[in-house]
Order: structure tokens, then sequence, then C-alpha cells
């Protein structure tokens, strides 16, 4: 069993190197890099074994974004369960399910109806075990660690995917895209035995939950819509949601017309994909710059000025720019994202404390499922205000949403909200 450090509490401001100091933070921290890593392969693996046999860009694109938008459906109905289930069997075992799900598409023959199908179930549980694995997070770091915590699992996911992105691209030519599977599936069984073997073994009690959500498949999924209906119908939750689903999503639906701006402007080729490593570099400065540099109180009074800064660089796409200014754009959008540190203690400390985890799983999901719609919804404003005019709307959004956030009072006492 791996021992606990001592938190970091208040106003005082952490380090990195005191979040990763916390042996079991670092587990979670580990594992869950390496499971983005695969996702990310298996994902890009899947997309081009569609496409290499329908021939179908259509169904490419929907292999590729098929795990997204029932990560909600799965909050909904399943999220009681990251409060409820053992922690160390739950998110063991959700590593050990997309394993099975990567060896299932490597192994055996499907129809691709069956496939996507496959992807769609697998997804379903991601928010249940993701919120049990952040519920812990947020039980073994204290006050500024905890924000810290999440700082490095942001700048982690965002590497993690593009590693994936690209290891998918050099394993599915040298192996080919079953083998590059197997790899996935490989790196997923890693991770869930590292948990099952160094993750101490809790009981939802001890870990900050309630033991009695697991009697049954119904239970679970009115216990689910219960507690997610709690969570939204709470003023302070429900706005502090919405802060941290709106600007990413239409900053991704900016992201998602980069290249159709850069091939509609006669960029030189190869372009398009350092306009599209412009925002998840910002967004690495950011968490870095605003991590490790301001203390809590500032980071906090900054998510209004930070929020703005996601959307009026977008704003002069209007103007149609070139290349360079383009590049400098993006990367002070993705520099602004950096405003969702100063929401996490305020998220945390709004949440009733037996229903974190589906929280969390709710806060990821309706975050995922947004980000997929954004690039929809611009793409389809592109065609009428072309792609400069749509980004630029884009950024407009992501200004009224700090104009909104600018309103807020002082909440009243969360613990008073949950009790009524």
């Amino acid at each position: 069993m791996i021992p606990a450090t001592e938190p970091v509490q208040g106003n005082d401001r952490a380090t990195y190197r005191q979040v990763l100091a916390e042996p079991r933070f670092r587990l979670l921290f580990a594992t869950r890099t390496i499971a983005i890593t695969a996702g990310s392969l298996r994902i890009t693996t899947y997309s081009v074994l569609v496409f290499a046999v329908t021939g179908s860009a259509l169904l490419s694109a929907l292999a590729f974004g098929i795990g997204f938008l029932p990560q909600l459906f799965g909050s909904l109905l399943l999220g009681s369960l990251a409060d409820r289930l053992p922690p160390r069997a739950l998110i063991a075992g959700g590593y050990a399910l997309e394993c099975a799900a990567a060896l299932l598409l490597a192994l055996v023959p499907m129809p691709i109806a069956a496939s996507l199908g496959v992807m769609a179930l697998v997804a379903l549980a991601t928010p249940v075990y993701g919120g049990a694995s952040s519920r812990l997070v947020a039980q073994w770091l204290k006050g500024d660690a905890y924000v810290l915590g999440r700082s490095l699992n942001n700048i982690a996911s965002s590497g993690a995917q593009l590693f994936g992105l690209a290891l998918g691209g050099a394993v599915v030519a040298a192996l080919g895209p079953h083998r590059a599977l197997a790899v996935s599936a490989a790196l997923y069984l890693g991770c869930a035995l590292a948990l099952r073997i160094r993750l101490p073994r809790l009981q939802p009690g001890e870990s900050g939950g309630t033991p009695d959500g697991a009697r049954g498949g119904g239970a679970a999924v009115r216990a689910s819509l219960h507690g997610a209906g709690r969570l939204l119908r709470g003023h302070t939750v429900r706005r502090l949601m919405l802060a941290q689903w709106l600007p990413p999503a239409f900053v991704t639906g900016a992201e998602g017309l980069i290249v159709a701006y850069a091939g509609g402007h006669g960029f030189a080729p190869g372009w398009y994909a350092v306009l599209m490593g412009c925002l998840p570099l910002g967004m690495l400065a950011g968490d870095l710059l605003i991590g490790r540099l301001l203390r809590p109180p500032t980071r906090e009074r900054l998510v209004v000025p930070l929020t703005a800064l996601t959307g009026l660089p977008l704003l002069l796409f209007a103007a149609e720019p070139g290349v360079g200014v383009s590049s400098c754009l993006l990367l002070l959008s993705g520099l602004g994202l950096a405003y969702g540190l100063g929401l996490q203690r305020p998220f945390l400390n709004a949440l009733p404390p037996d229903g974190q985890g589906q929280a969390f799983g709710l806060l990821g999901s309706g975050s995922m499922t947004l980000q997929g719609v954004g690039p929809a919804c611009f793409g389809a404003m592109a065609a009428g205000a072309g792609t400069g005019g749509a980004m630029a709307l884009a950024g407009g959004a992501a200004l009224l949403t700090a104009g909104w956030m600018l309103t807020w009072h002082p909440p009243h006492s969360p613990r008073k909200e949950h009790a009524a």
C-alpha cells in the first residue's frame, strides 16, 4: 500500500513537486496519462481501419468521434456508481474494459455497425471510473495542491493526446491497424494491473462515497438520475459547470475551422498543422504560468479576464489575418483557457460530499459532448459567414460567456443549497 504525504492547505501556493510527492496521486496521474495515450492510439487506429474497410470519410469521422456523445448518457444513467463502488475495482475495471474493447476490435472480425456499438458501450463507462479517479484526487490533494493536480492532469492530457495521435500514425505504418489496436490494449492492461496492485483498497465509505448504491441496475440508474438532477438544480454548481463547459466548446468550434481557414487563404502546405498546434501549446503554457506563478486568490480573480482572452483574439479572424498573426492569435486564445484553474476550488467547495464522483463525471462528459457539438455548429455558420467570420463568432460567444460570469454575485453557502 502507498503511504500518504502531508497535504497543502488553505491559500498557500503549492508547487508541482509537492503535488507529485503524493504517491497515490502520482500513480493515478501516470496511469491516466498512459491510458489517454492508449485511447488516442486506439481512436486513430480504429478510424484508419474503418476508412480502409469502407472508404467512407463519414464513417471514418464517426469512428473517430463515437466515444464522445455516449459519455453524457453514461454520466446521467450510471454516474452515481462513481461514489458507490470501491474505487480501486472501479478504476482498474474501467481500464480492463477498455483493454477488452481494443482486443475485440483487433482480433474479432465484425460489421462496422457492431464495432461502433462496442466503442459506444465502452464510452458509457468512462464518466464512472473517470469520476471515481477525480474524486480520489480531490480527497487526497487539499487546497492549492488540488488545483495544481488538476493543472497537471490538463497538461498531461494534452501532451498524451498529441503523443497518442503521432504514435498512432507510426504504429499503424509499422505494424498495421490490427496490431496497433493490440498495442493499445496492452497499454490499457498495464494501467489496470498497476492500479490493482498499487492502489490502496478502499471501500466507498472510506473514500468519501456512499456504499449502498450498487444494489441493482434499476436502483443505480434511479440514483444516478436523481444525483444528476440534484447537481444541476443547484445554482452554484450549475453555473460553475457551464463556466467550465462553454468557453472550451467555443474555442474548439473555432479550432475545427482551422484547416478550412488555412486552405481557403492559400497558406503553404503544412501550415494548418502549425496553426492547430498553437491552441494546445498556448493552453500548456497558460496552465504552467498561471498554476506556477500565481497564488490561489489571484487565479480566482483572473477567471473573467482569462475567459475573455479565450475569445478576444478569435474576434480578429473576421479581418482574415495571415499565417503569422493567426498563429499568435491562436496561442493567446489557448493561453486564456487557463481560466479554468481559478474555478477548481469554488467548484469543489460547491459539491455535496456524497456526490463528488458523479459531479466530476458529469463535468467531464458534458465538456466532451459540447466540444463535439461546437465544431458542427460553427462549421454550419461558416457556410454563410465564411471561416474567418465563423471563428470570430466563436470568439464573440466566449466573450459573452465572460460577460455573464462578470455578473455573478458571491454565492451563498453551497452546504445550505445542498440541504435545501
